[in-house]
């Protein structure tokens, strides 16, 4: 059978998917993906028939919601649950129905003791800051309560009203809980008190039958989201028994349509709708159209894949073997490449017990944490589509990783939050990569994903120990072959002549990112990673008009002029009008800060039209305090580190340098404009020759310099080659007449894979990047590095300036 159903999926997926053209989509836990059919179906509907709000008597609102109705008891078939007993209330999402669910308990007389199951996800835990009273529990502990040998929560309340919530599968690790429980927690009701269960199937209904055949074991309340398991529409249901739903009436809240009758004027009374439970709970006007959606998704989902059983089959066989091939993965030493979490797939008598859901993560040969962060962006620069993190499971991560409160706490004290790229702290990972297999999942996707983490990150040798740097490295003939300032933060840069002495800032070169083009509505900087073609829009710096000249060279939208031009003075003109008397509050790069947004429509008309989102230029001002100030964050990397050690031995060479700083807070603070880490970026070309070296020896396209946004690319002036990455051992460079301070290589991101002349994604250099220069699963490539103000009351001392063809000495 699964060979079968293997071979249909290859056959129609290219038709029915073609989004995943050249992709592997391993993220079905957090949605799985709708058929070119569903949206057919569903288009075909709406062109076919005029609907209606439902609150009305016109003949498309009439249709509207008989359809509406139809499609009710198809949801509630499709989980097997009779209509007789039970109802289906339409919600926007899951946690939409978990929280109708606590709007109704938190008015019971007394209010409502909650417990909740350690593996569940963010949504239900949220419930018990609405309880009297709550705890999270382990297996053992609702086994030791539905035996009666203690309470579900172990203070003591007047409530005699219990909630007890769990997921039916664990979207971290795909375990999946004993649905026995619901029954088993109704048989301890009594005179004193009534538990009520509350299951979280989100995770589960997606490739497994949620079967609600036996009114009298099924949960009382059970939650769902329909995407998880066609793609489309964005809706979610609340399934209740309706035994038990008369709880939900103890809402107060009621919205338009909920209600039989309301008096707002001289008196207040309401007459809530009782013929039917949904009728008082579903507020407003349904999304009616992502209803009739549903019903497309339903016809389409059983046309293509028959049944959820044989869906679920065909998943259980893909996920165990991407667990099996995930977990044979070995290092030249023997140790494990992968820690693997997913433990019930090692459950041989009862594979029932484990979803399709791989949670995992990476070690390195020497078994230090690979940086899931790091992961994720080689998997996206390969089109692999995974989820790394918390995965709004606290429990659950906390518990296969060993993270205890304190620490939690400490790594949030230490900047760690939800979204940020750091994920090692005190030497424990503080999240888990999660692989998880669908419907449409095919052989081929887990082979895929197999072979990827076996060529990145299965290491057959050590590193070898760093060389110590020889008398002709250190000493070097180098000169400047470039240098390019970028004014606007991610967008193209401005290549200084060659006969231009340019002015060296404490915050970096003159003019560097000093702008940045910010997202209207989140205040976030924008950046190539998400916009490509911000590379096409390329600045001009013209001082005999003071004016930055900006201009798009790509496909121009109708209506833009060529160019714009911003002034270099901060003019006030620009600044001032009814849309922008006042800072903005941006984020740049996690970091908070405070930009000055310009008001002229035309300048954020410009960029918001070419890039397709709503945004303004936004200047951050130099030399400010507070959030105004930003300072450098690089630092030496262990890579870069020389051996205590080591003592030269050849004549003439220099004393290895001292240990570099562990942390930037033991040297001095460094201001820096709109850059992500320093003031300046330097790359050698020796080193990108002998990347571009290996690149084009596994077939790949050569990378230019200037996709890694380098403001100063130093090159050899002799035939004989600069040692490759001879610069991770700099101390220091002096640059013409001034001196700079090297402080540590430049961590990479796949917006390297961008590049500049055409605003197009490639794999590389990225992806070689991954195999020649990662170190504790970071890539580097570059150096970040300061300028050293020289005390000398001199010209040269009050306004330093560098050039292309300056001879550079080495430090170091």
């Amino acid at each position: 059978m699964e060979t079968g159903y293997n071979k249909n999926v290859e056959e129609f997926r290219e038709l029915e998917y073609p989004m995943l053209e050249d992709a592997v989509y391993l993220d079905h836990a957090g949605t799985t993906l709708y058929s070119k059919s569903l949206m057919e179906r569903f288009t075909a509907d709406m062109m076919r028939n005029l609907f209606g709000n439902p609150h009305s008597a016109s003949g498309s609102s009439q249709l509207s919601t008989h359809r509406i109705e139809d499609i009710r008891l198809k949801a509630l078939r499709f989980f097997n649950a009779d209509p007789d007993e039970f109802d289906l209330i339409f919600v926007a999402n899951a946690t939409a129905g978990i929280k109708l669910v606590m709007e109704a308990l938190r008015e019971c007389d007394g209010g409502f003791k909650y417990g909740y199951h350690r593996a569940a996800h963010t949504s239900l835990i949220g419930v018990r800051e609405n309880a009297v009273s709550s705890q999270c529990l382990v297996d053992l502990d609702v086994e030791r309560w539905l035996s009666g040998r203690e309470s579900l929560v172990d203070e003591e309340t007047g409530s005699k009203t219990n909630l007890f919530a769990f997921p039916a599968q664990s979207n971290m690790d795909g375990r999946r809980l004993p649905l026995s429980w619901a029954s088993r927690a109704r048989r301890l009701n009594n005179s004193t008190s009534t538990t009520y269960t509350l299951l979280d199937a989100s995770a589960f209904v997606s490739t497994a039958q949620l079967d609600l055949g036996e009114a009298n074991t099924a949960p009382d309340f059970t939650v769902l989201s329909f995407y998880k398991i066609f793609g489309f529409p964005d809706l979610g249901a609340l399934i209740v028994r309706k035994e038990s739903g008369v709880i939900l009436q103890e809402r107060r809240y009621f919205g338009g349509g909920t209600v039989d009758l309301v008096l707002s004027v001289k008196e207040q009374w309401h007459v809530p709708k009782t013929q039917f439970l949904h009728e008082s709970l579903e507020d407003g006007t349904l999304p009616f159209h992502n209803i009739l959606a549903l019903d497309a998704a339903i016809a389409a989902h059983k046309q293509l894949y028959g049944t959820m059983d044989q869906i679920s089959q065909h998943a259980t066989f893909l996920a165990q073997r991407l667990y099996d091939g995930l977990a044979n993965l070995r290092h030249s030493n023997s140790e494990p490449v992968c820690v693997m979490h997913s433990h019930g797939f090692n459950s041989k008598p009862s594979p029932y017990m484990q979803g399709p859901i791989v949670a995992f993560n990476l070690k390195n040969i020497h078994g230090t944490w690979v940086s899931n962060t790091e992961f994720e962006k080689l998997a996206a620069v390969r089109k692999f589509h995974v989820r790394s993190g918390g995965l709004c499971n606290p429990g659950g991560v906390a518990a296969c990783l060993n993270l205890e409160p304190w620490e939690m706490r400490q790594n949030f004290s230490s900047g760690f939050k939800c979204g940020t790229e750091a994920d090692i702290y005190g030497g424990k990972i503080t999240g888990v990569i999660r692989a998880s297999v669908g419907a449409m999942s095919t052989k081929s996707d887990v082979e895929a994903f197999i072979c990827f983490v076996e060529e990145f990150y299965c290491e057959t040798v050590t590193s070898p120990p760093l060389s110590p740097l020889s008398v002709s490295q250190s000493l070097g003939h180098l000169f400047v072959e470039s240098l390019t300032i970028y004014p606007i933060k991610s967008c193209g840069g401005f290549e200084i002549p060659s006969e231009t002495g340019w002015e060296v800032r404490p915050e970096g070169l003159a003019w560097d990112r000093e702008w940045c083009l910010v997202h209207w509505g989140t205040g976030q900087a924008l950046s190539q990673k998400r916009h490509p073609r911000m590379a096409l829009l390329r600045p001009v710096i013209d001082f005999e008009g003071g004016l930055l000249h900006v201009r798009y060279h790509g496909t121009l939208p109708r209506g833009l002029p060529k160019e714009i031009s911003i002034p270099l003075s901060e003019n006030p003109a620009f600044y001032s009008g009814s849309e922008s008397d006042k800072s903005l509050s941006s984020r740049v790069c996690g970091e908070a800060v405070v930009t000055r947004m310009y008001g002229k429509k035309e300048i954020n008309k410009y960029f918001s039209e070419i890039l397709g989102v709503s945004c303004v230029l936004a200047r951050f001002p130099a030399g400010g305090s507070g959030f105004g100030t930003r300072h450098s964050k690089a630092h030496m990397q262990k890579h870069q580190r020389p051996k205590t050690d080591f003592v030269p031995d050849v004549p003439g060479t220099f004393p290895a340098p001292p240990t570099p700083p562990d942390s930037d807070s033991e040297v001095q603070k460094r201001p820096i404009l709109l850059s992500n880490e320093s003031p300046i970026l330097a790359i050698n070309r020796a080193s990108l020759d002998a990347l571009n070296e290996d690149i084009i020896r596994n077939g790949g396209k050569p990378a230019s310099a200037s996709v890694f946004r380098a403001n100063i690319v130093l090159a050899s002036t002799t035939s004989e080659r600069q040692e490759p990455y001879s610069e991770d051992h700099w101390t220091g460079l002096r640059i013409g007449r001034q001196t700079f301070q090297m402080l540590g290589s430049c961590r990479r991101c796949h917006m390297i894979c961008v590049d500049q002349d055409n605003a197009e994604k490639n794999e590389e250099p990225f992806v070689t990047l991954a195999k020649t220069r990662r170190f504790e699963s970071k890539i580097f490539f570059g150096s970040h590095m300061c300028h050293i103000p020289s005390k000398e009351l001199t010209k040269e001392g009050q306004h330093p300036t560098i050039r292309v063809g300056d001879v550079v000495l080495i430090e170091g």
